[in-house]
């Protein structure tokens, strides 16, 4: 390329209250670890020129264009339910944003060093296991067609950092519609401006709802981002996600999945399934994640709330009718996940949406009580739906469930495209990150990437990882959140 990528500094330039100048740290080694090379014609970026010195230095966020500031941003957050009034990001800077199809992409750099939100005793940086993950991760969530942020690039820096070990650190540079959290709206309510409160609103409904109508701004982006987020819960939830830590700072306006620390997928299926390290009480676990949704959303509309009495150039509300009509909008998530979640059952089933309703309900009961794999039971249904033979050795209940849905006459071919054969098992995960980081050796690590990145297509190259792993393992499995 003959001149820099044409980066931006919106949100920056547009919010000087809400972010820090943040410079990132000096790397003394860079190297390219891994590069995703379709994302990066998508932002319309040269992959060749990524990998030279000059493109690493542009993805670390060394070498930008003059006009573009790097910056880190200001947000609260309710984090497993208590109210922190600042946290920010403390391990990760927005370079700028891309103009890709009208539309601003941000250019965020995780482990790239202490920023003026880093919190006392972190050190900013990142482990090369970790970002390795949240590359993985992400990519493979969007192979599923679900809404996230994408992972551009892993790049170590040459040093290493103490976590109960030294480790290579590494940056990991990631991209999304953009970083407004419900954990912003949280900080900006804080203040008690309600002018910010209205720029913050307007520019989100402009940036991610452009399309949105109505008389009164909040009240129109508040609905927006419940419908988003009913939608996409649903979506994690078929996908058999767990995030891990759904605190309000990890929501986002655009209604797309970010910080994948110490997310997981789910084994065999219980609701009750807790992974990350430091729930200890269950919080967000895989069945508790809807609830812990439309919780968030509360704590989004309270934020809301004097930019919904208050419209600009409107009538204003009473703060009884604010709240009644922010009530309304919130619960409104329940019936938009419901139906999301009922027909995403049909389609993955192969059956009409007007199929039997409890099909779905009935059938995550007998897998709870057989401890069926939830990820190989899916993608066993198209061979069945195609045969009519049931597997061996079926347990009466679930032989009466496949004789009811059979009866429907799913479409094999719609089943095959619902149900992926591949996920990020968090086994195979573990094995790709050790081989990685402890062996050197990234062969591992691509193969899974290959096959998570192309999920519904079984390959026998890959049989080996259909394998679920043993309930001991799964019992005791463990994810965390430090980088």
């Amino acid at each position: 390329m003959s001149s820099l990528p044409n980066l931006t500094s919106h949100y920056a330039e547009a919010f000087p209250e809400l972010v820090k100048a943040a410079t990132p740290a000096p790397t003394p080694k860079p190297q390219l670890v891994v590069l995703n090379h379709e994302l990066a014609r998508e932002l319309g970026l040269d992959p060749q020129w990524l990998a030279t010195s000059e493109g690493i230095e542009f993805l670390l966020g060394h070498r930008l264009p003059d006009s573009t500031t790097p910056v880190a941003q200001a947000y609260a957050g309710h984090q497993f339910g208590g109210y922190a009034p600042l946290l920010g990001d403390g391990r990760a800077i927005l370079t700028g944003e891309l103009t890709v199809a009208d539309r601003l992409i941000d250019i965020h750099v995780k482990g790239s060093g202490p920023t003026p939100f880093s919190r006392p005793g972190s050190d900013g940086y990142a482990a090369l296991g970790p970002m390795l993950r949240e590359y993985l991760v992400s990519e493979a969530v969007h192979a599923l067609g679900i809404p996230t942020a994408r992972a551009l690039a892993v790049i170590t820096t040459g040093g290493t950092i103490l976590r109960e070990t030294q480790q290579p650190a590494a940056v990991l540079v990631r991209t999304g519609p953009s970083h407004i959290r419900v954990g912003t709206f949280q900080y900006v309510r804080a203040q008690n401006d309600q002018k910010l409160l209205q720029r913050l609103t307007n520019y989100s409904l402009q940036r991610h709802y452009p399309g949105a109508t109505g008389d009164n701004p909040a009240l129109s982006l508040l609905k927006h981002v419940v419908e988003r987020q009913a939608q996409l819960l649903s979506a994690w939830m078929h996908a058999g996600i767990i995030h891990g830590v759904m605190n309000t700072d990890n929501m986002t306006i655009a209604g797309h999945s970010i910080d994948f620390g110490p997310v997981a997928f789910l084994d065999a299926f219980d609701p009750n399934a807790v992974f990350s390290s430091i729930d200890f009480a269950g919080r967000y676990a895989y069945g508790n994640q809807p609830v812990i949704a439309e919780w968030n959303l509360a704590r989004f509309a309270e934020a809301l709330l004097p930019a919904i009495m208050q419209p600009e150039d409107e009538q204003v509300l009473t703060q009884d009718e604010a709240i009644r009509e922010a009530t309304e909008a919130v619960v409104a998530f329940r019936e938009v996940y419901s139906t999301a979640w009922a027909s995403r059952f049909n389609h993955r089933l192969g059956i009409p949406d007007a199929g039997t309703a409890d099909l779905g309900t009935e059938l995550l009961e007998h897998l709870r009580a057989t401890n069926k794999d939830f990820t190989s039971f899916f993608a066993g249904l198209a061979d069945i739906a195609t045969t009519g033979v049931l597997p061996q050795e079926t347990v009466p209940e679930l032989a009466t469930w496949y004789e009811r849905w059979l009866h429907l006459e799913p479409d094999a071919d719609q089943v095959a495209e619902q149900n992926p054969v591949y996920v990020p098992r968090n086994h195979l995960m573990e094995e790709a990150l050790t081989a990685a980081v402890t062996d050197h050796d990234f062969s591992v690590f691509h193969t899974l990437l290959a096959a998570v990145t192309n999920p519904y297509e079984r390959q026998n190259a890959y049989a080996h990882l259909e394998q679920p792993t043993s309930m001991a393992y799964s019992l005791n499995y463990q994810t965390f959140c430090g980088t």
